[in-house]
C-alpha cells in the first residue's frame, strides 16, 4: 500500500531543495560571454577552461567586462585570481557608464570592490569608480589586510541590500559602506589599465563560479566592532548604535553644543540648516563673530567622525582634549584637527614644514597627504579622528590614516617645546575634554559629527 504522508514529506522535501537551489543562480555559464558585453577599455575578454579571463593590454585605460541586465539588491559571490603584485582590479556593482565618456569609449563609474595584491592590500576595500574615488581604504579596517591570498583565488563576496553594501574576502568581513546613490546597476569586471608599467603586458586575470542571488536575501552577520563609512547624513545605522555610535549633532538642533566659556549656544556666527551646521563668514579672525562652539560633554578615549566642506581660503578645525581653564575669552585651547584650504590660505605656509595643513595636528605634526585621496574645496570629506586609552593618537582624512603619535610622550613633548604652545604647562596631556568646533571667521560646513567612547 502506498505510503501517501512518507511521499507528501518527500515530495516537500524536494520543493524546499529546489527553492533553496534557485536563489543562487549562475551569471556566467563557464561556456561563453552571453549577458555580457565589453565596454570603455580594450583589453580583451576570453572564456578559458570555465573562468572569464581578461588580459592587461599596453595602450588602453581601464577595460570592463558588464552584465547586459541591471541589478538592485543581490549577493553576488565570485572567485578572483590576479597574476602580478604591482597592479589591481575590481569588481563594479550597481555601476554605470556614459556613452561618451572617455574619447566616446565610454566611462564606467560607479562602486566598486578593490582586488589589490600591492604592498597597499586593500583588497575588499570599496573605490568609487571616476566619481568619489576611495570611499572605504582599508586603513578603516587593516586587520583584514593579510586575508588576500597572492597569486591565487581568492574569494569574494559582496552584499548590496538597500543602501548597505558589504563586503568578505576569503569568508572574512571586510569593508561596511552606507550610500543613498544608486539603487540599481550593472556589475562589472574590470581588467586596470598598466600605464607605464609594462611588465604587466599580458598578464591575466581570472574570474570563476559567479553566482548571484537576487530573492530572498537575508544580510549575513557582520563581526562587531568594524568601522562604518555612513554617508547618510546625520543618521546611525543598527549595527553603529549597536556597536556604541551616538551623534554629537542631529542635524536640526545645537542640542549638545555650548559657547566655549559660556553656558548656550552663540546667538551669533553659527547656523543650522538643512542638516548642516555652519560657521558663519565673519572677518577671518578667530572667535570674533559667534565664538568656538564645545561639545557639554568630555571625553578621554574616543573614536570620532565628522564631515566638513570648505569655502575658498577657510580656516577651522576640530580640537579635542579642551579644558576650558586657560582663558575666559578669544580661541580656546587644545589639540587640533586642522580644517583648511591648503591653497588659498596663508596659514598653510606658516609653521614648520606644513604642519598648519589640512588634517595635520595644528603647529606639531604634519598630515602625509597624497593628491589622490584629496577631494576639492566645495565638495564634503571625510574626517576620523581616534584616541586610544593608551594616549595613541590618530588622525584620519576620507578613510586614509594622515598621521599618529602618543600623548604626553617623549617625542611629543619635544614638539610641544618648539611649538606656540611651548607656554602651556602640559599642553594636550588633559586626562579629558571638551570637543571643540572652532570659528575661525570663515564659512565652513560640518555634518554627520558620530562618536564612540572607547
Amino acid at each position: 500500500m502506498l505510503n501517501i504522508k512518507k511521499y507528501s514529506i518527500l515530495a516537500l522535501s524536494l520543493i524546499s531543495l529546489s527553492t533553496f537551489a534557485q536563489k543562487t543562480k549562475p551569471l556566467f555559464d563557464g561556456k561563453t560571454l552571453t549577458g555580457w558585453k565589453a565596454v570603455a577599455g580594450a583589453a580583451p575578454y576570453k572564456v578559458e577552461d570555465g573562468m572569464i579571463v581578461g588580459t592587461m593590454t599596453k595602450g588602453t585605460p581601464n577595460s570592463f567586462l558588464i552584465t547586459e541586465k541591471e541589478y538592485g539588491d543581490f549577493v553576488l559571490e565570485l572567485d578572483v585570481k590576479l597574476e602580478g603584485e604591482t597592479t589591481n582590479s575590481g569588481i563594479q556593482t550597481r555601476s554605470h557608464i556614459k556613452p561618451e565618456g572617455n574619447n566616446g569609449k565610454g566611462l564606467v563609474y560607479g562602486r566598486q570592490v578593490e582586488i589589490d595584491p600591492t604592498a597597499r592590500a586593500w583588497t575588499g576595500g570599496v573605490y568609487d569608480e571616476a566619481r568619489r574615488l576611495w570611499l572605504y581604504p582599508l586603513e578603516l579596517n587593516p586587520n583584514a589586510k593579510p586575508l588576500y591570498k597572492k597569486e591565487a583565488f581568492n574569494h569574494y563576496r559582496i552584499e548590496c541590500i538597500g543602501n548597505e553594501t558589504k563586503t568578505w574576502v576569503n569568508g572574512t568581513p571586510v569593508a561596511y559602506v552606507i550610500d543613498t546613490l544608486d539603487k540599481t546597476g550593472f556589475i562589472g569586471l574590470q581588467v586596470h589599465g598598466i600605464g607605464t608599467n609594462l611588465d604587466n603586458d599580458g598578464k591575466k586575470v581570472y574570474f570563476k563560479n559567479i553566482n548571484i542571488q537576487t530573492e530572498n536575501i537575508k544580510p549575513k552577520a557582520f563581526s562587531k566592532g568594524i568601522y562604518v563609512v555612513n554617508l547618510t547624513p546625520n543618521a546611525l545605522s543598527d549595527y553603529e548604535k549597536a556597536n556604541g555610535y551616538k551623534l554629537l549633532f542631529d542635524g536640526k538642533t545645537n542640542n549638545g553644543w555650548v559657547g566655549a566659556y559660556k553656558t548656550t549656544f552663540p546667538a551669533k556666527g553659527w547656523k543650522i540648516t538643512d542638516g548642516i551646521m555652519s560657521v558663519e563668514p565673519s572677518t577671518g579672525a578667530e572667535s570674533t563673530n559667534g565664538g568656538d562652539i564645545v561639545t557639554k560633554d568630555q571625553y578621554s578615549a574616543f573614536d570620532l567622525s565628522f564631515e566638513f566642506k570648505l569655502t575658498p581660503g577657510a580656516n577651522s578645525g576640530v580640537k579635542y582634549f579642551v579644558t576650558l581653564s586657560e582663558n575666559n575669552s578669544g580661541s580656546a585651547i587644545g589639540l587640533e584637527y586642522q580644517v583648511l584650504d591648503d591653497e588659498l590660505h596663508p596659514d598653510a605656509k606658516l609653521g614648520r614644514d606644513g604642519n598648519r595643513t589640512l588634517a595635520s595636528l595644528y603647529d606639531l605634526i604634519t598630515a602625509k597627504k597624497e593628491a589622490r585621496y584629496l577631494r576639492p574645496v566645495g565638495s564634503w570629506n571625510n574626517a576620523r579622528l581616534v584616541v586610544y586609552p593608551d594616549n595613541r593618537v590618530e588622525h584620519y582624512l576620507n578613510g586614509v590614516k594622515v598621521l599618529e603619535y602618543v600623548r604626553g610622550s617623549e617625542a611629543f613633548k619635544q614638539l610641544v617645546a618648539i611649538s606656540k604652545y611651548k607656554d602651556w604647562k602640559n599642553f594636550g596631556e588633559a586626562p579629558k575634554g571638551h570637543i571643540l568646533i572652532q570659528d575661525h571667521g570663515n564659512k565652513v560646513d560640518f555634518r554627520t559629527i558620530k562618536i564612540k567612547t572607547l
